[in-house]
């Protein structure tokens, strides 16, 4: 892969976007081999109509590639609904199933409780660390260990203050017994350099196939530290791939250049706030919050260069381009799909399980400024059909994830969490 002299910006204390400042929309055993982009799945092709969106774009860039954004739409014809489990929750950023059906759920201001299937709301859990919750920061996502039923391991991500500003920092414990408090807590990484701002933290965070731990970063979005995201001196802006113990997990790629981070597994992206397993493939594909415009979906490929800032579909949020304003360059790659208008995906899941057959191997992303779950339709790694699920809830979906019966809940900054079936 072709690579690129890359300027470390040491320090990043300056600020010089404003218009970042306001952005809506940026919220808007362990194996040795590390996950593989494997062959695709084989499906018959889809009938869809028109595409879902009918806004007028941002920009005037041309995609890469029929299909790669404003694909043809499908709907679900099983009859399925979104019933409100509890609507007392206070910003709920990331959303786990424990395996006797409980919600495990982080809160945004810090504190992380256990929701009962009936909705009932438990007590802070104690032993989380301090965040710091001013902007975009705050406790944000959470997985359960593979080995939860015997170990009770849970890793989450947060904003955590430190030397120079703040950093998004990985941390694990262990739920005690009477599910009350989380014991022998260590901060395991921590996604330096930090920086004194309040954006693009990332935090989201999922269990590969091989047992190790990948996580996601944003660039922290302001234009000090924006070209980090190209940087491999540089945690910000990554895809990042560990062990439970914090450490680069074995077989990760290796980049090119004095001081490569070991911890990389790919490079070149803006806000990362989706990450999901492929049920069928093992494949990684990943969610990012684009400026305006150019939402992301994207199938990780180990070592692979995303662009951002170099390339992209979106516009500065003053109308002005990216940069140079390209969306194309040798050894940056394509997203998959992307969104203009953006829909600012957050959370997402894969849907595994016959309750709703035709939802099988579907990737549900949750949007928060387009207040919809986006049922996405992949065959042979290409996104095929757009469906935008429950938009008269109105609400900012935020996070995703599927239970051991197929059931799908969904929490929203608005305090709900949903249960998502059939009727």
């Amino acid at each position: 892969m072709k690579k690129h002299a890359l300027l470390f910006i040491a320090g990043c204390t300056a600020i010089l976007s404003a218009c970042s400042k306001n952005d809506p929309v940026q919220e808007n055993p362990p194996g040795t081999n590390p996950p593989v982009v494997n062959p695709p799945v084989t499906n018959p092709p889809i009938e869809t109509g028109p595409p879902v969106e009918t806004s007028p774009a941002n920009s005037t860039y041309t995609p890469a590639f029929t299909g790669q954004t404003r694909i043809g739409s499908v709907k679900t014809t099983t009859a399925v609904k979104a019933t409100v489990v509890t609507s007392s929750l206070s910003s709920p950023w990331g959303v786990a199933v424990l395996p006797d059906g409980r919600l495990l759920v982080t809160e945004k201001g810090g504190n992380m409780r256990i929701v009962t299937a009936t909705g009932t709301v438990g007590s802070p859990i104690s032993g989380v660390p301090a965040v710091n919750s001013g902007g975009q920061g705050g406790l944000l996502g959470v997985c359960l260990s593979p080995s939860f039923a015997t170990d009770r391991m849970v890793y989450w991500a947060f904003s955590e203050n430190g030397t120079g500003g703040t950093t998004t920092s990985i941390a694990k414990g262990k739920l005690s017994a009477n599910d009350a408090a989380l014991e022998n807590v260590t901060v395991i990484y921590r996604a330096t350099p930090n920086y004194n701002g309040t954006l693009h933290y990332g935090g989201r965070l999922v269990f590969d196939r091989t047992g190790n731990l990948i996580i996601s970063t944003g660039e922290r979005s302001d234009m000090a530290t924006r070209p980090q995201a190209q940087s491999v001196l540089s945690a910000l802006g990554k895809v990042i791939r560990i062990n439970t113990n914090g450490q680069a997990a074995p077989g990760n790629p290796s980049f090119s250049g004095t001081g490569a981070r070991a911890e990389l597994y790919s490079i070149g992206h803006r806000n990362v706030q989706g990450l999901a397993i492929h049920p069928t493939t093992g494949d990684l594909w990943e969610g990012e919050h684009g400026p305006r415009g150019g939402d992301e979906i994207n199938l990780i490929k180990a070592g692979a260069n995303y662009g951002w800032p170099t390339i992209g579909y979106g516009m500065e949020y003053n109308g002005q381009k990216v940069g140079e304003g390209k969306t194309q360059q040798a050894g940056m790659e394509q997203p998959a799909y992307y969104w203009d208008p953006i829909i600012a995906p957050s959370g997402m899941s894969f849907y595994k399980g016959n309750r709703v057959p035709e939802w099988e191997n579907n990737l549900f992303v949750c949007a928060l400024a387009g207040q919809h779950v986006a049922r996405l339709v992949i065959q042979n790694n290409k996104v095929v059909g757009e469906e935008r699920l429950f938009r008269s809830e109105n609400q900012r979906f935020r996070d995703i994830t599927q239970a051991p019966n197929n059931v799908l809940y969904a929490v929203t900054d608005g305090g709900r969490l949903y249960r998502i079936d059939k009727e």
